[in-house]
């Protein structure tokens, strides 16, 4: 019988194809700010913006839900982005001298539930061609209006030109350094070098003239068509950018030394050695560089002028300022990081006057600002995405699903509430001025749920985000620094500076105004939210932070000026031999102080020592909540203001646990010796076989049973009870369930700690026992009080930290969630049956029967896999095939990254993914799930990575965008490995007037040529319909031989190489056919002739 002891059992088919209409891996869209962005740019005729960063990525954003991501294949800083106005495409320069040429192309439907959407595309990003500039370094790209010429700018001051789309070296145009400076007069040459091409701008009106700044500040109008000098513009300062006036009849060039100048482009007086005027605007005193500026015509007459830097060196060189003046408006933009890149959107039609912009972007190294510039004093919009997720650094997260719609009103109207009274001024005064990034359509269906993903922060906010889109929202923003006394007391600011007149005066010049929301810094670290619970339906909210404070909030439509309720909690119960050396609590205040419309703090529940809280649990239906710190965990009736229990777990060993986390009083001798201590005690303790724990109670019998190790499993050494924070309260849990006996049910509360240790609590709550929840405030309940009971303490066999604690039904499936089952609004658990409870460790997920404590099944993660549990949660997955069918399933995060998914209660291993990189330590530990089967974690400091689990439910930009160009190629291998010789040529042509699209199919058969002894690709068939079609088999090829009468119809424009069609003579020899002709793209200038090869640059997959 022990030879099949260990013999894998056998797949079944049916379960399966179970499995893959449950579960898919997918990583589907990245929330938040794109991390370290390098590179801006903007498509007036698409309205799309594209960012590029350190990383080499490259994000496309449009209208709310509208996305795009493209990713280079080496990790290089992206420095330019220059878009081809309308036709989807875009240039990326790298820091490592490549340029690209991306365009977007439709993707492939996605098959979900053995379907595909055959009237919805996702769009991706798709690069086609890369140059290698060796020679000398690409400072500057210019792309021509017509889309057709790239003008490079480079370090040893020459200017090159590319031919597009195929970036093709035009050597006839190339523009040297030493041609320009022929042209100079001999007084400006003096022998020095004109520096590298710090800008390059082409004429707004007469195409063909180019403006070439170079860094020792000579401008240059070169005439592209003429090959001539049409005008110099001797500067003597070190030049920073340029700029036209729309009529071409002036231009702006910004300095180092803080100012800029007017030039006058005249076509009488060849060499202009003086600007018309010149300005320092923060002088007289030595001030930075002007980076960049932009020059805007406007109907009212005043131009707007905008530029950044030219803050005064000594007073205000560290700010990071974008300046806005607009005849006597005059702004100074603070923002609280340095300016990437700026923009603005206004009219680029030829037949307008003026360019009346209507906003302003401005790409930060930690945000995006968007500015009015249509509203009087300028104010900033409200983005609706590439919010900065990181404005304070996140420290812990919480999703929600399925929000009610009253909640999620009431939610978004305190939001409403919080943006003040200049931002309704703003909204009601405005002309309407909406998101300016608009481009695209967003064809993803409306969210069938709301969802919330709630964050905290350093400086103690909480905020409210919609997490129901592709879109990453901000509603609502919660600030817990107001219920303690802090630096940042508004009682303690200083006083209005309209009020002081030294103030005003000091501050008039420059008028700064701080925008954005990026801050951070953090007035108190103790402030840092760790924990958050909220209970949907009741609307109660409980945040916990990093010295001890726990805080019950209500949400209220009003706004409020009251006491907070303060309670103290000791957890140590005046056990000698510890003393806390870590921070000191905050003070509360104790007078009553303003709270705005939303969650309102009631009661401040403070755990001494003012540990940071690890763990916290809310129970809205029975009034209670639960918290754990490094010391014990306690219990707390919110509704009678009382506490119901304190427990220590501290070991007598635990010295670390006194020290908290902001402590330097750790000492490295101790350490040391602690890590000795634990390898002598590793090494002892693998020599036995039994363990004994004088603190385990009647299960620990039953837990404690030694077991021969199998063949596959590893051998898991128990850790020491003397570890330093083996105290640590990891998790709690409430359930109403089987404790003290199998036939009365009740209250329970669960609490892990960090050495494996299991301690549950009988509840008796006033009102709740016999499967009611009595009415509140009643005249018994309110002389009732809450007890509790300690019913079990379990000690896991090796002592690992306890994860995660759930309680079962007798159907094996999770208990609801609060008022889920008293308001029908989930399926009543079964009470008949015996309870179970899934304990979740570091090393193995065990299941026990209750109330016995009994194990029932069990898997050793650690042995089997070699990894350790960080997250565990318990997903429904529903079908992707029928609609009611759906499983309650374990998700499993380990330390390696991966995901494990094991049904309950037997614990079988379904699937595993490969999720998060093994490295990324802060992603698995920022990792949070939802109940419906997706996730988030952080990739960078600023951006959330979500990703789906599930089959059905998936969350990923689906959008379409209208574009200008005539004909967009796809190329896709068809009916994958049976046919690798078979391709299709897709071909979409759109038309914006009838909206409709054509879809032309050239099928390509690989053939042999009979004259040059090599394999040639052919067209076997043409087909032209309404609509892409799914194709079963191969098309047939014609029978008529009319391939060879006449010249295929196809605009080749957008190939780059040749087209080489044949017709075979006879169908049942394919080997023997004949070609006909070769067809190369317009402009090619090699051998015609059917055996020339395709260009080299033809694709970078090497098809």
């Amino acid at each position: 019988m022990m030879k099949f002891r260990f013999r894998r059992q056998g797949t079944d088919p049916q379960r399966e194809k179970i499995k893959q209409e449950l579960f898919a891996f997918n990583k589907t869209v990245e929330h938040g700010f794109p991390h370290q962005p390098s590179a801006l740019a903007f498509d007036p005729k698409l309205e799309l913006m594209a960012i590029g960063t350190k990383s080499g990525a490259i994000k496309v954003y449009g209208a709310p839900g509208v996305e795009f991501t493209g990713l280079h294949k080496d990790t290089t800083a992206v420095t330019q982005i220059h878009f081809l106005p309308g036709q989807g495409r875009l240039m990326s320069l790298l820091d490592d001298n490549t340029i690209h040429l991306w365009e977007l192309v439709v993707g492939a439907p996605r098959e979900m539930g053995g379907t595909r959407s055959l009237n919805t595309h996702r769009f991706t990003l798709h690069t086609l061609l890369l140059l290698l500039l060796s020679a000398t370094r690409v400072t500057v790209l210019l792309l021509l209006r017509s889309c057709d010429l790239l003008c490079i700018g480079t370090e040893g001051g020459g200017v090159y030109f590319l031919e597009l789309p195929r970036l093709s070296l035009k050597d006839d145009q190339t523009l040297l350094q030493d041609q320009v400076t022929q042209s100079l007069p001999d007084d400006y040459r003096c022998g020095k070098s004109l520096g590298p091409v710090e800008s390059l701008q082409e004429h707004p009106q007469q195409s063909g003239k180019v403006l070439i700044g170079y860094s020792r500040g000579l401008v240059v109008l070169w005439d592209l068509s003429s090959r001539q000098v049409e005008q110099l513009f001797l500067g003597k300062q070190q030049l920073e950018s340029l700029v036209w006036e729309r009529s071409g009849n002036l231009f702006v060039s910004s300095h180092n030394d803080g100012g800029y100048s007017m030039w006058p482009v005249t076509s009488g007086n060849p060499n202009i050695h003086q600007p018309a005027s010149s300005t320092i605007p923060y002088g007289p005193f030595p001030c930075k560089a002007i980076n960049k500026i932009l020059w805007r015509t406007t109907q009212t007459g005043s131009p707007v002028l905008l530029y950044s830097g030219g803050m005064p060196r000594a007073s205000y060189g560290d700010r990071h300022c974008l300046t806005i003046q607009q005849d006597k408006d005059h702004v100074t933009l603070d923002f609280t990081s340095r300016v990437i890149d700026f923009f603005t959107v206004h009219s680029t039609e030829q037949d307008k006057e003026f360019d009346d912009p209507t906003a302003l972007v401005v790409l930060l190294e930690e945000e995006l600002v968007v500015i009015d510039l249509q509203t009087p004093g300028w104010p900033s919009l409200p983005t609706p995405y590439l919010a900065p997720l990181h404005s304070s650094a996140i420290t812990c997260s919480c999703h929600i699903s399925n929000v009610p719609p009253k909640l999620w009103e009431r939610l978004i109207n305190a939001g409403k509430a919080q943006q003040g009274r200049q931002q309704t001024q703003r909204v009601r005064s405005s002309t309407a001025l909406h998101w300016p990034i608009c481009g695209g359509k967003n064809l993803a269906p409306p969210a069938k749920q709301q969802e919330l993903l709630l964050t905290g922060h350093e400086d103690g906010t909480v905020r409210f985000w919609d997490a129901s889109g592709v879109a990453l929202t901000p509603l609502y923003k919660l600030s817990t620094a107001n219920v303690f006394h802090t630096d940042c007391d508004p009682s303690d600011d200083p006083q209005d500076p309209s009020d002081d007149p030294d103030m005003q005066q000091e501050e008039e010049w420059p008028p700064f105004r701080k925008v954005g929301c990026f801050d951070p810094y953090s007035d108190d670290p103790r402030l840092g939210i760790q924990k958050i619970s909220l209970c949907k339906y009741s609307n109660k909210l409980v945040v916990t932070g990093t010295a001890g404070q726990v805080i019950i909030l209500g949400l209220n439509d009003e706004r409020s000026d009251h006491l907070v309720d303060v309670s103290v909690v000791d957890l140590l119960q005046d056990r000698e031999g510890f003393t806390w050396k870590g921070h000191d609590r905050l003070e509360p205040r104790l007078k009553p102080a303003p709270f705005p419309p939303g969650f309102q703090p009631l009661v401040l529940v403070q755990c001494l020592p003012p540990a940071s809280v690890t763990a916290v649990a809310l129970h809205a239906e029975w009034n209670l909540i639960a918290f754990g710190t490094s010391h014990g965990f306690g219990l707390f009736d919110y509704h009678r203001r009382n506490a119901v229990l304190a427990r220590c777990t501290l070991h007598p060993n635990d010295s670390l646990a006194m020290e908290g986390p902001l402590s330097r009083v750790k000492s490295l001798k101790k350490s040391l010796r602690q890590s000795f201590r634990r390898i002598r005690k590793s090494r002892v303790s693998g020599k036995k076989r039994t363990i004994t724990t004088p603190t385990s109670k009647e299960a620990n019998a039953a837990l404690a049973e030694q077991e021969e190790v199998a063949p596959v499993q590893r051998r898991i050494e128990p850790r020491s009870a003397d570890d330093s924070l083996s105290g640590v309260v990891r998790c709690l849990c409430f359930a109403d369930t089987y404790l003290r006996d199998g036939t009365h049910h009740g209250p329970t509360l669960w609490a892990g700690t960090n050495s494996g240790s299991v301690y549950a609590y009988a509840l008796e709550v006033p009102g709740v026992g016999s499967g009611r929840v009595g009415e509140r405030g009643g005249a018994s309940e309110s002389s009732a009080c809450v007890e509790a009971v300690l019913g079990k303490e379990i000690q896991l066999m090796h002592r690992a930290p306890v994860v995660s604690i759930c309680v079962l039904d007798g159907r094996g499936k999770p208990l609801p969630d609060p008022y889920e089952a008293s308001q029908d609004l989930a399926i009543a658990p079964d009470m008949t049956n015996a309870h179970s409870v899934l304990i979740a460790s570091e090393e193995q997920l065990k299941v026990f029967s209750l109330p016995k404590v009994s194990a029932k099944t069990k898997f050793k993660l650690t042995a089997h896999e070699g990894c350790r549990v960080r997250k565990v949660a318990l997903v429904v997955f529903s079908s992707a095939a029928q609609e009611d069918y759906s499983e309650h399933t374990l998700v499993c995060l380990t330390n390696l990254g991966d995901m494990h998914l094991f049904n309950i209660p037997g614990l079988r291993p379904q699937v595993r993914y490969d999720c998060i990189r093994k490295e990324d330590i802060s992603g698995i530990a920022s990792c949070v799930f939802t109940k419906t089967g997706q996730g988030f974690y952080l990739i960078s400091p600023s951006e959330y990575e979500r990703f789906s689990l599930s089959a059905k439910v998936l969350t990923e930009p689906l959008c379409s965008v209208q574009l200008d160009r005539l004909l967009e190629w796809s190329w896709t291998p068809q009916w994958g490995n049976c046919n690798p010789f078979f391709w299709v040529i897709t071909s979409s042509r759109h038309s914006a007037a009838h909206e409709t699209t054509e879809i032309i199919q050239l099928y390509l058969r690989l053939y042999y040529c009979s004259i040059c002894c090599q394999t040639k690709w052919c067209v076997c068939s043409c087909d032209s319909s309404a609509m892409v079609r799914r194709h079963s088999r191969r098309p047939t090829v014609p029978t008529r031989t009319r391939w060879a009468r006449q010249r295929v119809c196809v605009n080749t424009h957008s190939l780059y190489f040749p087209l080489l069609i044949y017709c075979p003579s006879s169908l049942s020899e394919p080997l023997k056919s004949q070609p006909v002709f070769a067809e190369f793209p317009p402009g090619h200038h090699g051998n015609h002739s059917v055996c020339t090869a395709p260009p080299s640059l033809a694709r970078n997959d090497g098809c």
